[in-house]
């Protein structure tokens, strides 16, 4: 059994997304999956902020750069959470290869 850190938003988090998986199932692209996550984490009472951008620093500096996940689920403890249906894993997986 693995152990992490808040298990019990975690898991509110991980359970939405599986919803969304056993309901669609594979194939989509993942602005589909994005907006089914964004209605399954409203129907489970779960805050968050779709597309926020997020200000990143490297040795105390701040980037130009932002990273813009697709959910920021404001619970208790911050989380952040990146959609990726698998078709587009194995694009980018073959596109880091070249």
């Amino acid at each position: 059994m693995e152990t992490y850190l808040h298990k019990e938003e975690t898991d509110k988090i991980i359970g939405a997304c599986f919803e969304v998986y056993n309901e669609m199932g594979g194939g989509f692209l993942e602005s589909v999956y994005q907006e089914c996550l964004e209605m399954e984490l409203e129907a489970q009472a779960v805050p968050f902020q779709p597309q926020q951008k997020l200000r990143l620093k490297y040795k105390g500096k701040r980037l130009e750069k932002t990273f813009e996940p697709d959910f920021v689920c404001t619970t208790a403890h911050r989380r952040v959470q990146s959609v990726k249906s698998a078709q587009s894993a194995v694009k980018k997986e073959e596109g880091s290869r070249v």
